[in-house]
């Protein structure tokens, strides 16, 4: 079983924290590159049973209904899918057209991730978004009446400006929703990025206490309103776990498709240069080796930390199992059934500074 990941690094308008890898959309280099996605497809065929495919970006939602057609066609054609696969589209609610909506979920798409990121107008402005706290809304409702029942909201933490009241009105109008699944990450000042040289930002950002704290407020809000914490930085009602970025905290075979997109296929991880002309041009993607032995036991153990399944007790090495009644003590991590531990939202908050106490 494996899953498709399909990059589509195309930006109507960059924003300045970002820093995966996109550029400007140009319709005829669009459809180039759809073609090369189609390609490589083909090439990849009868590669393994398909249990999710994933559009992400960029802004997936610039390619055309039919574009977006034409590649799950090709997914079914050349894979065995299972019988009901996750096909998820990121999107992005600038675009609020309902008609669009419905087509794409006849086209096959039938879980959608919208970048809402916040519904506070002067934050959107502040991360540099092309739509206000009033497209959200209705990119919602919209999706809903289209057809969608698993609908992802995406939110980000720790951003200068954001106080306690500002993120618990966002997260109330979030959870008052039609949404199944909440990402909600904390802010990463990336360089090359010009969020990253910005004085106003830089002398705003919010300490690492203040950013836990409204880290800890989302977690909380999040579960009383029955959003459920089983990764990091993602939230569900139960039964709408995004079966796609299991795989990866799972460390589990997904293959990556496009100019800038990982794979993890039987332990070699790869990515592909960062070039949409070369991409365009090849017959075949280039494949970047980074290592020919992931997903060691220490990889998986360092993965699944960052799940709610946590890892068994006799996982780790019996040094680290010696550090186990502090960490707990100080409400880092829990027992769980079968001799088990996981982090605890505290401990998700510092979870790199606690996986490091546990497996260095």
């Amino acid at each position: 079983m494996t899953s498709i990941y399909i990059h589509v690094p195309f930006c109507a308008k960059k924003c300045p924290y970002c820093d995966f890898y996109s550029v400007p959309y140009r319709k005829a280099m669009a459809e180039d590159y759809v073609q090369a996605v189609i390609r490589n497809l083909h090439h990849y065929q009868n590669f393994d049973t398909v249990d999710s495919i994933y559009f992400g970006g960029g802004t997936p939602s610039l390619l055309s209904v039919k574009q977006i057609s034409d590649i799950l066609e090709t997914c079914s054609k050349d894979f065995k899918l299972d019988s009901t696969p996750e096909i998820t589209l990121e999107y992005n609610p600038a675009r609020t057209d309902i008609n669009h909506l419905h087509e794409l979920r006849e086209a096959g798409i039938n879980r959608l991730s919208i970048g809402t990121q916040s519904f506070s107008d002067a934050q959107l402005k502040l991360l540099g978004r092309t739509h206000t706290a009033e497209q959200n809304l209705q990119t919602v409702r919209n999706a809903e009446k289209a057809g969608f029942y698993n609908i992802s909201c995406d939110i980000m933490l720790g951003l200068p400006y954001q106080t306690e009241e500002i993120l618990s009105e966002t997260l109330h109008i979030l959870t008052s929703l039609p949404v199944q699944h909440v990402s909600a990450y904390l802010l990463q000042m990336e360089e090359n990025t010009p969020f990253y040289t910005n004085p106003e930002i830089l002398d705003n950002l919010p300490d690492d206490d203040t950013s836990a704290d409204r880290y800890l407020q989302a977690v909380y809000m999040l579960e009383d309103a029955g959003f459920y914490q089983y990764e990091i930085s993602s939230f569900a009602k139960p039964g709408f776990e995004s079966q796609h970025n299991l795989r990866y905290w799972y460390c589990q075979d997904y293959l990556g498709i496009g100019a800038g997109a990982h794979s993890c296929i039987k332990n070699r991880r790869f990515y592909v240069p960062k070039d949409v002309e070369l991409f365009c041009q090849n017959q075949l993607q280039e494949e970047i080796t980074i290592s020919e032995t992931a997903c060691n036991p220490e990889e998986k153990l360092m993965l699944a930390f960052r799940t709610s399944r946590g890892v068994p007790i006799s996982s780790l090495q019996p040094e680290a199992q010696k550090k186990l009644n502090m960490l707990i003590k100080n409400d880092y991590v829990k027992l769980k059934e079968k001799d088990c531990i996981a982090l605890t939202p505290k401990g998700f908050a510092v979870s790199n500074a606690v996986i490091a106490t546990l497996l260095l």
